[in-house]
């Protein structure tokens, strides 16, 4: 059964009203909380989703970057792996997480566990227990160091260690709270998990109406679809959980589409400065193609696995944040110290400027000395953007 949005809802929003309360729950809106740095990043959007694609960086270092402008590299990886504080899960798709959220997912590793076979691969029980076995006795591991991949006659292919291990994670008998070279490192729950979240057992029900709390939170307001999205919920979990969440229902001009809003995001105006920086395609603010299109009016893909000759904007395109907005397009690359812009497009010339900004700060942030702009969907622009870039 689908909820409908109350008759009288808790509010009536425009369009750019939604917009802005999105922006202030994403951390793009208003003064950072430096204090809390990267970790608060990740507890206040709850999941920051990983990908092995690197181009000026990862995407999970680019998240706190966009947020709080150049935090050190290193603080950020310190803050994600090895400090008890996270683990790695499947969310959104396979995220870092506040281990505060471990109790959450419970819902989801026993639906996992019910299935048994995952991936359509099989696995003996004596495969299973000497996995835990050794991760007992020798402690935290990579795949490689329990048994690795194993060769077919034409590719790699998981070993049934490596079956074994990511089907103890997945039913969280075991978990990842580090990686090493982008190796998952695994340990066992019981000993890496803090004992008072490791020992809560949720129903379905409450880890549910927690995580639709979450998203909702997170997001500001949203849809049914959108609040399904951000932890890749079902219809009908959505549905079950949201009398109980707390959103409150509103309006939204032009959505067509019923919403719910979190109380906080409506009890204060969003007021405060706003980022300009390039954005990571897997940022949560515009993960969801659907609300991106929405909210800002941005058609936005990631287009790295499409075949070059079909790319519209590039391999890695970031969007442009300026002024609350998206209003760009920058495919980035690195050739030694220089910042390669592949390709740019802009919505319009007055952008000009905070494009620049946005390309010396990334710049900066990874240690590159020069920008270089190769093709430019507006040509007029050049020499007003290479002064800036000078």
């Amino acid at each position: 059964m689908t909820v409908a949005a109350s008759a009288t809802p808790a509010a009536v929003l425009s369009a750019d009203e939604a917009r802005r309360i999105a922006l202030r729950a994403q951390g793009l809106l208003g003064a950072p909380d430096r204090r809390a740095g990267v970790p608060g990043v990740l507890r206040h959007l709850g999941a920051v989703q990983l990908d092995t694609i690197s181009v000026l960086a990862r995407s999970h270092e680019l998240i706190p970057y966009a947020r709080l402008g150049a935090v050190g590299r290193p603080a950020v990886e310190t803050a994600y792996w090895g400090s008890g504080a996270t683990f790695e899960y499947w969310s959104h798709a396979a995220c870092i997480l506040p281990v505060e959220e471990w109790p959450l997912f419970a819902f989801r590793r026993r639906a996992y566990r019910g299935r048994g076979n995952l991936w359509g691969h099989q696995v003996s029980p004596q495969t299973y227990r000497q996995v835990l076995d050794q991760l007992r006795a020798e402690g935290p591991s990579t795949s490689t160091e329990l048994g690795g991949a194993k060769r077919t006659a034409e590719w790699w292919d998981w070993s049934d260690t490596k079956i074994a291990v990511e089907r103890a994670l997945a039913f969280g008998d075991v978990v990842c709270t580090e990686r090493r070279s982008w190796k998952r490192v695994y340990e066992l729950a019981e000993q890496a998990v803090p004992a008072e979240l490791y020992a809560q057992d949720p129903t379905d029900a409450q880890c549910l109406r927690q995580l639709v709390a979450q998203a909702g939170a997170a997001l500001g307001v949203a849809t049914r679809a959108d609040l399904m999205d951000y932890h890749r919920l079902k219809a009908d979990q959505v549905d079950s959980a949201l009398p109980e969440s707390g959103l409150l229902p509103v309006e939204v001009a032009g959505w067509g589409a019923a919403a719910w809003a979190d109380p906080a995001a409506l009890a204060a105006e969003p007021r405060g400065r706003h980022r300009t920086t390039l954005l990571s395609p897997f940022d949560s603010l515009v993960w969801d193609r659907a609300r991106t299109e929405r909210i800002f009016g941005m058609a936005h893909r990631l287009e790295a696995y499409t075949p070059k000759h079909k790319r519209v904007h590039g391999y890695f395109a970031m969007p442009l944040l300026a002024g609350g907005r998206l209003v760009g397009r920058v495919d980035p690359a690195r050739e030694g110290a220089t910042l390669v812009a592949r390709q740019i497009s802009l919505d319009a010339p007055k952008y000009t400027e905070a494009l620049a900004a946005a390309l010396r700060e990334a710049a900066e942030w990874v240690g590159c000395t020069a920008v270089r702009v190769e093709a430019l969907s507006d040509e007029k622009l050049r020499p007003a953007l290479e002064r800036l870039l000078a």
